[in-house]
């Protein structure tokens, strides 16, 4: 990898849109911390009870969480895995 190339906390998906599992610690740092913190927001804030403040509590953990990821993470946009890369040009309906 050159040295002006960014390191990605999270690849892109090979198919579809967003972004795969963290490729360096700091990456799953992030995604551990987002995880050990929903798990205890349903004994914090019991559903039966609070559920508007569950789901702002678990609104507001995803968008932070989807902001980390869309700084530190790979540009998103649509990918279709082979197909995306130059190597492999999608193919045609004139090639059959």
């Amino acid at each position: 990898m050159p040295v002006n190339e960014p390191k990605y906390w999270f690849p892109a998906k090979r198919y579809g849109w967003g972004w795969g599992f963290p490729s360096c610690w700091q990456g799953w740092a992030v995604m551990i911390g987002y995880i050990a913190l929903l798990i205890p927001g349903a004994f914090w804030f019991p559903q039966d009870q609070y559920l508007a403040s569950y789901l702002i509590y678990v609104f507001t953990l995803s968008a932070l969480f989807i902001v980390i990821c869309w700084s530190k993470g790979e540009p998103p946009r649509w990918r279709w895995g082979d197909r995306d890369s130059a190597s492999h040009p999608p193919k045609s309906n004139q090639d059959s």
